[in-house]
């Protein structure tokens, strides 16, 4: 008797059999009135609920759900349950999309969806900072019409998305994207852009490297076979032939610094770990640079040293020396015979500075930004003339940013250059602990 439609029936019965009896007692007449009066009431009550539902089903969520007795709270119950079940399948449904935007949003890269005519449905921060598009005002309008570049257009066009196509950003200042379509679903298209700005500048370094390590070693290379064959087809004087040898030796001396500076700045730049915490003694470091100087220099110039007393520097030593070394001897090479080099460091609880100042030839104000560059030079003839293997700068500036430092250039063509190496206050120890330091090692 659970059954909707037995109560329904059982109800009609019921009537029916109270109709029969007044029929049997009080007459026919009165026996068919009392059963159409029933009928009307039944009918009645079940319009009643029908209407009831109707307006429910017109507006389910904004009025509660009809009360009833018998089939009619059957049904009533069985769409409650659906009610229920349906707004946790679109509760569920909410969360998983705004999952998914908030996924899409968070992507470093650019992601457009687009319909089969290839108009705009969704796009993401990253796509909007890299083609400029407005995420309440394109969604609709064709993406061709948005990123105006004739090879962006030509690949859409042509309908071959098998391979990504590079592409200039006209929007955040010139970045260089990596553009590939990707059709998924029913006509559905994902075009995706990500910046390479960085592996596009990487990439123009490694081959001007390549080249300039190739021009860098093909110069004394070219000496070295030149006298060997020299030597080898002419008969030479004794005299000759030493002359020969020391030029020989010079350019294999000059191809050994240039392979030593890049090795050097090669476990510089691919070190993972940080440098050395060990404690350098400044003043006997600055004493064997300045010697360098002066040894280089050979009584050309005139090299001095101020260095304040009381601190030294927590760091890998071989790294210092060589950032030191670097800017000291480069110091010497750009400065005319007669001029001056001076060594100053200063240090105090608030940070340390290692400064070389110099007479020399100076810079140009366009020069200054490029010159921790590798192989970069203002003057290539002058460099070699010097020595120089256009590494140094670079290794100061690598070595330097390993411990947290910074280098400052201030240069005036004709009145000269200084460099000024800065060290963070967590880099620089008291002098005075060395002994302490000693009793417990």
């Amino acid at each position: 008797m659970n059954h909707p439609l037995l109560r329904a029936a059982l109800a009609l019965v019921v009537i029916t059999a109270l109709a029969l009896v007044a029929g049997l007692g009080l007459g026919a007449e009165t026996g068919w009135a009392a059963l159409a009066l029933g009928a009307l009431a039944l009918l009645a009550y079940h319009v009643a609920k029908l209407a009831a539902l109707i307006r429910w089903l017109k507006q389910p969520g904004a009025t509660p759900l009809p009360e009833a007795r018998g089939a009619w709270d059957e049904a009533f119950a069985l769409l409650y349950r659906f009610e229920r079940t349906a707004d946790r399948e679109a509760d569920r449904l909410s969360r998983a999309l705004m999952r998914w935007r908030q996924a899409g949003e968070a992507l470093p890269d650019g992601v457009v969806i687009l319909d089969a005519e290839n108009r705009i449905e969704w796009c993401n921060e990253g796509a909007s900072r890299h083609f400029g598009l407005d995420l309440r005002a394109d969604p609709g309008r064709p993406v061709t019409n948005l990123v105006r570049q004739p090879e962006f257009a030509a690949y859409i066009e042509a309908e071959d998305y098998a391979h990504a196509i590079p592409l200039r950003s006209e929007h955040g200042g010139g970045l260089v994207l990596s553009v590939q379509v990707i059709p998924y679903g029913e006509s559905q298209k994902l075009l995706l852009s990500r910046d390479i700005t960085r592996l596009e500048k990487v990439e123009i370094m490694r081959r001007d490297f390549v080249a300039n390590v190739s021009h860098e070693l093909r110069t004394p290379l070219t000496v070295l076979a030149g006298f060997l064959e020299t030597v080898r087809d002419l008969k030479l004087d004794p005299q000759r032939m030493r002359d020969y040898m020391n030029l020989m030796a010079e350019q294999a001396r000059r191809m050994q610094r240039i392979v030593d500076d890049l090795l050097a700045l090669s476990a510089l730049e691919s070190s993972p770990e940080p440098p050395l915490e060990e404690r350098v003694n400044v003043h006997g470091l600055l004493a064997r640079v300045k010697a360098d100087a002066a040894a280089l220099s050979g009584g050309r110039h005139r090299i001095t040293l101020d260095a304040m007393e009381g601190f030294d520097i927590a760091g890998a030593e071989s790294e210092i020396a060589s950032a030191f070394g670097n800017l000291a001897s480069n110091a010497v090479r750009y400065t005319p015979e007669g001029g001056t080099v001076h060594l100053t460091w200063r240090a105090s609880g608030a940070g340390a500075e290692f400064i070389v100042e110099d007479t020399g030839i100076g810079i140009e104000p366009q020069h200054i930004a490029r010159l921790t560059e590798r192989f970069y030079r203002v003057d290539r003839g002058r460099s070699r003339e010097t020595g120089g293997t256009g590494l140094g700068l670079a290794i100061v500036k690598h070595a330097l940013m390993r411990h947290q430092a910074t280098l400052d250039i201030h240069s005036e063509p004709g009145k000269g250059s200084r460099f000024t190496a800065r060290f963070p206050a967590r880099r620089v120890l008291p002098a005075a602990t060395r002994a302490q330091d000693a009793a417990t090692a």
